[in-house]
């Protein structure tokens, strides 16, 4: 993996923000986090980007030229068009699209479009977790369950809702893979939540491979958006919640502190 370094100072696509860039003029440094390249080839070179820091070589800190301009109120969809990789944004809508298309509550159709926000941008071990922690605040208790649990979920059949453990898992994870006792105890103890329903729905509008997915406009979700999740008036990393921290990892995900 080579040092990334931001590109012009200029965004990817054509803006009316005339904010200025921070360290204009500046080579900016990006230092990747260890959570992300331990265990590969990655050589750390940490010590080497200290050795080049001078007037005109920094470490990125705020937005990155090279990546689509966030709001300076980001709202949820914002972070699906300028953030998210491809695959997430369409797995997230599709999947939310068969839920609203088969008329099922606006929760369950919510909880599918987040399911795997973390995935999107932020980290994907433990994504069902990770994602329900950053949206509690902002939607109702069951949506922010039914996301947390669709992770444990996945990997326990339910004949009852007609669920069968993905054949794509196989593929992905080897034929012998066993999931780990945590998720299997916390897949017990949603069994006995009233909400458990929701939570397994996810898992039935969840989409197991990605080769199959028909466009779906993101705007086709802002009603749905609008009713079920409180958007904060100074946008999302603004607010002052417990999460907004996760949010602002997203927004400028290549600080380098």
């Amino acid at each position: 993996m080579d040092t990334q370094m931001a590109e012009a100072d200029r965004p990817i696509t054509p803006t009316a923000d005339t904010r200025p860039w921070p360290q204009e003029g500046r080579e900016r440094m990006i230092y990747p986090s260890p959570v992300g390249w331990k265990g590969t080839d990655f050589v750390d070179n940490e010590e080497d980007l200290l050795r080049r820091l001078n007037p005109k070589t920094v470490f990125m800190m705020g937005d990155n030229p090279a990546l689509p301009r966030m709001p300076e109120r980001p709202r949820l969809l914002d972070f699906f068009r300028c953030r998210f990789g491809d695959i997430t944004v369409r797995h997230l809508l599709v999947s939310a699209k068969r839920a609203m298309d088969d008329g099922l509550d606006e929760k369950v159709v919510l909880a599918c479009l987040l399911h795997d926000l973390s995935n999107g941008c932020l980290i994907r071990a433990d994504h069902g977790y990770w994602s329900a922690q950053m949206i509690a605040p902002y939607v109702d208790e069951e949506v922010a369950f039914a996301v947390k649990y669709h992770q444990a979920l996945r990997y326990v059949p339910d004949p009852e809702f007609g669920y069968e453990y993905p054949d794509s898992y196989n593929r992905f994870f080897g034929p012998d893979y066993k999931p780990p006792e945590y998720l299997l105890r916390d897949a017990q103890a949603a069994k006995a939540s009233p909400f458990y329903r929701t939570a397994r729905m996810v898992t039935l509008y969840d989409t197991y491979f990605f080769d199959d997915f028909p466009d779906v406009d993101p705007s086709e979700m802002e009603g749905v958006i609008a009713r079920n999740f409180r958007e904060p008036d100074e946008g999302l990393g603004f607010d002052g919640s417990d999460v907004a921290h996760m949010w602002r990892t997203m927004i400028w995900p290549n600080n380098f502190l």
